[in-house]
């Protein structure tokens, strides 16, 4: 997850960049305090490691059922391989009774000598190796203890710097223009200016969905998964439905993540790419402003004089 940005209202922007009389100006804002950018870059590293090597473990039992127990033929997913008629592999995904080919991405795949292999993921997604599943549970385990430490981190910073309750809950205002936002979005139309600093409603949502539902979630459901737990958790594996309905559940977050970053990484690009990158990297983001009116100079050069 791509951690939310804070806008630091109380440091005075670089002077606005000259430009002829009626034309835009611009200004950079300092937009991103550096602890803010340190966890997003953290959590970027430990989610795209996280999810790269829960595909080499999901890769030992490339299936997802309810339950506390994986019999064959009940799965609401499988991933595997049957032999056409001339003896080669074909991968098939089965969704509830209904079967796929999906040779090359599911079920078969190229592994890195170029050779067809019978897969749940193909290699170039699953780290870190093919087939070593010991060391692909060491590194999830690892980073997603990265990955904890470091929500816990951000929202702590948040709440107290009041990012949290000032730039991600929802005012009265917020939910009145959900409607507007939404039209905004569809036609891929973005703020501009001061409004560029601020959150609209739906990117608020989704950042509290990601936090709250996605982070908290997929954290519960992986505890919930193991075996060393079960005394501790027992409650919550049970309302869960059983360990293999947290696997499942633990399986469709962490694809809601990937969703949200693909999105989130759209409007990026198409929202000026460069700025927002230099907004993360640097803390510096560019806001344009409104030319002035003629009344305007005119009412600066009265208070000037």
């Amino acid at each position: 997850m791509s951690a939310p940005v804070e806008t630091v209202a109380d440091t005075p922007p670089v002077a606005s960049v000259a430009v002829p009389a009626g034309r835009a100006r611009s200004r950079l804002v300092y937009r991103h305090s550096w602890p803010i950018r340190i966890m997003h870059w953290v959590n970027v590293v430990a989610l795209s490691i996280m999810f790269m090597s829960g595909l080499q473990i999901f890769n030992a039992h490339p299936s997802l059922s309810l339950g506390n127990r994986s019999d064959p033929g009940k799965e609401i997913l499988a991933m595997g391989a049957r032999t056409d008629a001339n003896g080669q592999l074909v991968g098939v995904t089965r969704v509830g009774q209904h079967e796929f080919v999906t040779t090359g991405l599911f079920g078969v795949s190229n592994g890195l000598d170029g050779k067809p292999q019978v897969r749940g993921f193909p290699s170039w997604l699953t780290v870190p190796g093919s087939r070593w599943l010991a060391m692909g549970r060491q590194w999830h385990f690892f980073f997603a203890w990265v990955f904890v430490l470091n929500g816990l981190c951000y929202v702590g910073y948040s709440i107290a710097r009041k990012h949290l309750q000032r730039d991600l809950i929802p005012t009265k205002s917020d939910w009145r223009g959900i409607g507007r936002s939404i039209v905004d979005h569809l036609k891929f139309k973005h703020p501009h200016g001061e409004e560029a600093l601020r959150y609209n409603i739906l990117q608020r949502l989704a950042y509290l969905t990601v936090i709250f539902v996605f982070g908290i979630g997929v954290v519960l459901m992986g505890l919930a998964m193991s075996p060393r737990l079960d005394a501790v958790l027992s409650p919550l594996v049970e309302a869960v439905g059983g360990r293999q309905t947290a696997r499942t559940i633990h399986f469709i977050i962490a694809w809601g993540f990937v969703a949200f970053v693909l999105i989130h990484v759209f409007e990026v690009l198409i929202s000026g790419a460069f700025n927002q990158l230099r907004g993360m990297i640097t803390g510096w983001y560019r806001i344009d402003e409104d030319p002035p009116t003629p009344a305007t100079e005119t009412k600066a050069e009265s208070r000037h004089d």
